[in-house]
């Protein structure tokens, strides 16, 4: 059973990031760039910095109390962790800082001075961690030792400053309650009623637990905290290396460059992948054709031995063979988008070749009547046989009916060639009769009628053919040809009355210029041994066949002499 071609899922989205992927590394030189730029970053930012020296020491916050011993004894009582750490980086310890260093001979500013120093808390501590960083490592390791005795001398001297004023407070309101203890102590022998000895006693209850509360005042231990970890100077500098610089602006570059190469995709009107050619054109892809240098100024590749080029072609042909949409007429328009044609002229003869060898009837018919070639690019190998009979009837020797040759292919057969030849109306060398006739050959039981026509929109030729030749291949490269120009050629070839039945893809090859090729082309003898190699004199060859061909004549299969 035979199915027809269908184009690609587009919701299948691992494809969708592995194309993504794909279309990002085409642009191998942004890639390279960002990653250069990074390197040259890091390796810029590792050599032109000054070395640092880090030193660090460690700081445990306790609070002031009575008896650190005591059962229940909390030494967070009353520290805000975040608090301290704001009171380590102040003015306040900034300044009591300077004034140490000042007497050891460091002069340097409390603003300066802390725009060194990076106070850290670690997660479920008591512990404030002073780190330095300073031009060498005595520096760092005598300021930051600075800092943190600092911090430890202003928290002891806010602590005292607290305990006296609460002393202060209590003293204040133990002189009155004296004065009236005082005041009924000598008016006990005057008047010894009860209520005079019992406001006597409820007073000196108050003054014992003022007292009671000064003394414990002045028996707290004012500790601040400890220097758990005294700073120490630096044996290397701090912040990161060489290595690890380049390596970070590697990263870096490589990620600049797929931020460039993805802005450069999204405005890159080529097409990007197979998927997004098969949703522009409409039509399956049919094939990708591999590089191969041996096919570079050749045009068959089919009848060479170990081709995968051949191969590719052949797989093609099969695949047309049973589409139900070429089958049902055998009739196939070769063409390419603009520009150059080359590689669709070598699809359409390595396809009728191909066509040839599946024992089909098969004839080529080269529609470019501007600039033919076909004819010439083949060489020896296209020999001149006798016109149809219907031709020979109507007496008619122009352009297509007197211009068939036979091409044979090594090893596989061969196949009729009808080439170009240069028409001063194109447009009414295309739509006459005999052009009609040509194609109708495709009627007969195993005939094929391939036609190859130029850029489809470069030139209008191929759309008047579209009406007697349905089916259209496009032959083009992925990285040349536009979104734009494939949805235009699905509108033009719809609009005519055809239908794309596929794409064929070619990568960028070496392709040989027009002079390049015709002067390595063979060009005939005119003497037997001992004679000159070439022929001076020889007429300039040009796009006829009369000039390029044989008289080796062939009878076309199928017809009648």
């Amino acid at each position: 059973m035979t199915h027809q071609i269908r184009p690609l899922d587009d919701q299948d989205e691992p494809a969708l990031l592995r194309d993504q992927f794909r279309q990002l590394l085409r642009y191998r030189t942004l890639l390279a760039g960002g990653v250069l730029v990074g390197l040259l970053g890091g390796g810029f930012l590792a050599l032109s910095g000054d070395d640092t020296y880090t030193a660090a020491g460690e700081v445990q916050v306790r609070s002031a109390t009575a008896d650190p011993f005591a059962t229940g004894a909390s030494a967070d009582k009353g520290i805000n962790i975040g608090s301290e750490r704001q009171t380590a980086v102040s003015d306040t310890v900034g300044d009591l800082a300077a004034g140490t260093l000042l007497k050891q001979g460091d002069d340097v500013t409390a603003r300066k001075l802390l725009a060194g120093l990076q106070v850290t808390n670690p997660p479920n501590t008591l512990t404030l961690r002073f780190s330095y960083t300073g031009a060498t490592p005595e520096q760092a390791r005598a300021r930051a030792e600075a800092l943190a005795n600092a911090y430890l001398a202003h928290r002891k001297a806010r602590t005292e400053e607290s305990i006296d004023n609460m002393a202060d407070g209590y003293r204040a309101q133990l002189e009155p309650l004296e004065e009236k203890r005082d005041l009924l102590e000598e008016r006990t022998g005057v008047d010894a009623a009860d209520d005079v000895s019992s406001a006597r006693a409820n007073i000196i209850v108050s003054i014992s637990e003022l007292s009671r509360k000064i003394s414990e005042l002045k028996a707290l231990d004012t500790t601040p905290g400890y220097l758990n970890k005294k700073p120490v100077a630096p044996t290397a500098p701090a912040g990161a290396g060489l290595p690890l610089l380049l390596g970070l602006g590697a990263v870096v570059g490589l990620a600049l460059g797929l931020l460039l190469s993805w802005v450069r995709l999204v405005f890159d009107p080529a097409v990007r992948s197979p998927r997004e050619l098969v949703r522009s054109l409409g039509a399956p892809l049919l094939g990708t054709l591999p590089r191969e240098r041996a096919a570079a100024g050749t045009l068959l590749a089919i009848g060479r031995s170990g081709s995968r080029l051949a191969e590719e072609y052949r797989a093609v042909a099969f695949r047309l063979a049973y589409d139900p949409s070429f089958a049902e007429r055998r009739r196939l328009l070769v063409t390419a988008p603009r520009g150059d044609d080359t590689a669709a002229k070598a699809a359409a003869v390595n396809l009728a070749a191909a066509f040839a060898e599946m024992g089909r009837d098969v004839l080529l018919v080269e529609a470019d009547l501007r600039t033919p070639s076909l004819a010439h690019d083949l060489g020896p190998a296209a020999h001149e046989v006798r016109p149809p009979r219907w031709a020979a009837d109507d007496g008619d020797r122009g352009w297509p009916a007197g211009a068939r040759s036979n091409v044979d292919v090594p090893g596989s057969g061969a196949f009729a060639l009808v080439a170009g030849v240069t028409a001063d109306n194109v447009p009414r060398a295309l739509t006459s009769a005999s052009v009609g006739r040509i194609v109708a050959e495709a009627d007969r039981p195993g005939a094929v009628v391939i036609v190859l026509a130029p850029p489809v929109l470069s030139y209008a030729d191929a759309v008047a053919l579209v009406d007697r030749v349905e089916g259209v291949m496009v032959v083009c490269d992925p990285r040349e040809v536009h979104r734009s120009d494939l949805e235009r050629i699905r509108e033009i070839i719809g609009a005519s009355g055809g239908s794309v039945l596929g794409a064929l893809l070619h990568t960028g090859r070496g392709r040989l210029r027009r002079a390049d090729r015709r002067h390595k082309s063979p060009r005939r003898r005119t003497g037997g041994p001992g004679g000159p190699a070439a022929d001076a004199d020889a007429p300039e060859v040009t796009g006829s066949p009369d000039e390029t061909m044989g008289l080796r004549s062939f009878t076309l299969p199928g017809a009648r002499r």
